[in-house]
């Protein structure tokens, strides 16, 4: 309700200077507009009749547009650069071509100060451009339909003022920036976070972290004080609350006052590391009720499921460290711009795709087999008396509502991926737009932490004793042992009544 959507599209169009450094320039950064503006071309036609040299020409792009100013609250910025190429019939863009760009970063935050570098580069694209009509002299001026191209990324924006500087060098005897077509303009699109949003995110973060944190303490005493030591699940379930905390702690607030580039990738990792933790505790959690399991409340019983989980999340760390890891050097860099690197992004992706598939295949097969040995086990509960039957009917109750909770915060968790995924490849792909709102991501948030305070609250032993009467009938629990009526139980086997009754039917 409060929020901005979470980012926001800024188009600039860049402005053809002229670079006279020859005829004694004060500065090698060229400003399209202010005091000290370049000399600009309006045109190629007047830089031909001029006798101006494409290597004396340089793309000039101030970020943000004139009076205005960015803000650390923004985050980051994407840009993404589109080329106009008009199809002349002397001057005819190659098939698989290739431009050169010789890019430079600069900031400042006074109006008056000179330019700082951030950074500079020496960066290839592939051009993938079509043409809708036939190349014949009447089509002579029509521009080309040419995809988005990647250009830069940085993980925090802590100046006010950003000059991005572009050449386009041509040398033809070395065949650079030649049969590149005719380009008119270069035009940028710069993605930022909105400042409102963060604010909203951060606020967030900074109350959910505590709340965890609390139930963690509580849990974790709980647990303590039991007589047994601590059985497999239930160091899970703490794990998982651990690295929702890792997730939570708003270290974000540093990125307002810090430069910190890294903020992007570190946030990668931390998501990663909590969506490992989850995936492995769903297997575990699904394979210690499982009546007809023998390797029970050991974590090497479970290496063949939770095996594929770390590899595919391992592929996702390493293609994250070669895309983010280097824009940390060079802003300019993409994995995505040379034919191995995108051959390389795409095996560590497809890898890590078909491993989650198999997991989720895997993970239902679990579910459904859970459910059909719980619901067997109903069958059992007539001949109890009515406070036990009642008590195994409210735990078995909890634990289907507990399963179809988690895969519906599956589903929605794969739907926001897949969203998000096409949001951020609009800008690769072309025409796909969905519009995704700030509750979107904040709901999913914010549903994660629900999930994970609900599992430690209800999974937190309990400390209350049933009176004599009410263990006659049951499944042989002596008088005054110590029953959980959420639920864990006191009890070697482990932590669950469900566990129980599990592992009692199976050895029978």
């Amino acid at each position: 309700l409060t929020a901005p959507s979470p980012t926001t599209a800024v188009p600039y169009t860049s402005v053809k200077c002229i670079d006279v450094r020859k005829n004694h320039h004060k500065t090698k950064w060229l400003m399209p507009w202010g005091p000290n503006n370049c000399e600009k071309l309006k045109d190629f036609d007047e830089a031909v009749s001029r006798q101006i040299e494409a290597n004396d020409i340089v793309f000039a792009v101030h970020v943000p547009l004139p009076s205005k100013e960015m803000s650390p609250w923004f985050q980051f910025m994407l840009f993404i650069m589109q080329l106009d190429i008009a199809f002349k019939m002397d001057n005819d863009l190659k098939e698989n071509a290739e431009i050169t760009l010789d890019v430079s970063l600069a900031y400042r935050d006074d109006m008056f100060d000179d330019w700082e570098e951030i950074a500079h580069a020496v960066e290839i694209r592939k051009l993938k451009c079509t043409f809708g009509s036939p190349k014949t002299l009447e089509s002579e001026g029509r521009h080309y339909d040419c995809d988005f191209l990647p250009f830069m990324e940085i993980g925090s924006v802590a100046h006010k003022y950003y000059l991005i500087n572009i050449r386009l060098p041509v040398n033809e005897r070395k065949g650079i920036n030649v049969g590149i077509g005719e380009i008119k303009d270069i035009r940028l699109v710069g993605i930022h976070q909105n400042g409102g949003f963060t604010k909203v995110w951060f606020a967030m973060k900074t109350f959910l972290t505590p709340s965890i944190l609390i139930i963690m303490v509580w849990y974790w005493r709980r647990i303590t004080l039991m007589t047994r030591a601590p059985v497999l699940l239930e160091k899970v379930i703490f794990a998982l609350g651990i690295s929702m905390t890792f997730i939570n702690i708003p270290v974000e607030w540093f990125s307002i006052g810090f430069d910190w580039t890294w903020m992007l990738l570190f946030g990668d990792i931390r998501q990663g590391i909590f969506y490992a933790m989850l995936l492995s505790f769903w297997i575990i959690f699904c394979g210690e009720h499982m009546m007809d399991q023998n390797e029970r409340n050991r974590f090497s019983g479970y290496w063949k499921q939770v095996g594929p989980i770390a590899v595919g999340s391992f592929c996702l760390f390493i293609f994250d460290m070669c895309e983010r890891g280097v824009q940390l050097k060079n802003p300019f860099y993409s994995i995505w711009t040379t034919e191995v690197g995108t051959e390389l992004a795409m095996a560590f992706i497809i890898v890590a795709g078909i491993c989650l598939c198999l997991y989720f295949l895997f993970l239902c097969f679990m579910v459904f087999q859970v459910f059909r040995n719980i619901s067997g086990k109903q069958s059992s509960l007539p001949a109890m008396s009515k406070a036990r039957r009642l008590h195994y009917e409210g735990l078995i109750f909890r634990f289907k509502f507990l399963m179809l909770i988690t895969l519906a915060c599956a589903a929605m968790t794969v739907i926001f991926f897949i969203v998000s995924q096409v949001t951020e490849g609009h800008w690769k792909w072309g025409d796909i737009t969905i519009q995704v709102n700030s509750a979107f991501f904040t709901g999913i948030y914010g549903m994660w932490n629900l999930y994970v305070f609900a599992l430690m609250f209800l999974y937190a032993p309990s400390h209350k004793n049933y009176g004599e009467d009410q263990s006659n009938g049951d499944l042989g629990v002596n008088s005054g042992e110590e029953l959980q009526l959420t639920t864990t139980i006191t009890h070697v086997d482990g932590p669950t009544e469900v566990y129980k009754l599990a592992r009692k039917e199976a050895q029978e």
